[in-house]
């Protein structure tokens, strides 16, 4: 993911990745699963924005997944068919790698997911109205950027 997310203009630390946009960031969050072992791992992304006015850190200096106010799973970026494929793999919450995974097979279609789904998305998202449209899709999650843009005093348009 690095490597890609860098040339995307991600910066990143530990497991979270953004991308500055000015009035808002872009974050992205590898979350390991609690329960993960020599036999099983399991990951899943955290996906969404963050207004900068916002942000824990006010000086901007670092970005984490609690800074996100629209927190929506790597799913809501995938096409039906990339979500068919990935629960079929056993990735219904996220992704899945065990004894068994073809290793190449994973790393194809997780950069699929990433390149041609995630990022292609995500690569949209220019202004604070291309999030708001994207993330109406998302009651709740749309309806808590609408609320936070107007507690920033940020115009849609």
């Amino acid at each position: 993911m690095k490597p890609t997310l860098k040339e995307h203009g991600y910066k990143t630390s530990g497991q979270t990745w953004w991308k500055s946009m000015g009035d808002f960031f872009i974050i992205i969050n590898l979350q390991n699963s609690q329960w993960n072992s020599k036999e099983e791992l399991s990951f899943c992304l955290n996906i969404g924005v963050a207004l900068t006015e916002k942000l824990a850190d006010k000086e901007k200096k670092k970005v984490t997944h609690f800074d996100i106010a629209t927190p929506v799973r790597e799913d809501a970026y995938l096409t039906e068919e990339r979500r068919q494929i990935k629960k079929e793999k056993g990735g219904w919450l996220g992704y899945k790698i065990t004894d068994t995974t073809n290793i190449n097979d994973f790393i194809i279609d997780f950069k699929i997911d990433l390149e041609e789904n995630i990022l292609e998305q995500l690569d949209q998202l220019k202004t604070i109205k291309d999030c708001v449209l994207f993330y109406e899709k998302f009651d709740f999650w749309g309806t808590n950027l609408k609320q936070q843009i107007e507690e920033c005093g940020l115009k849609i348009n």
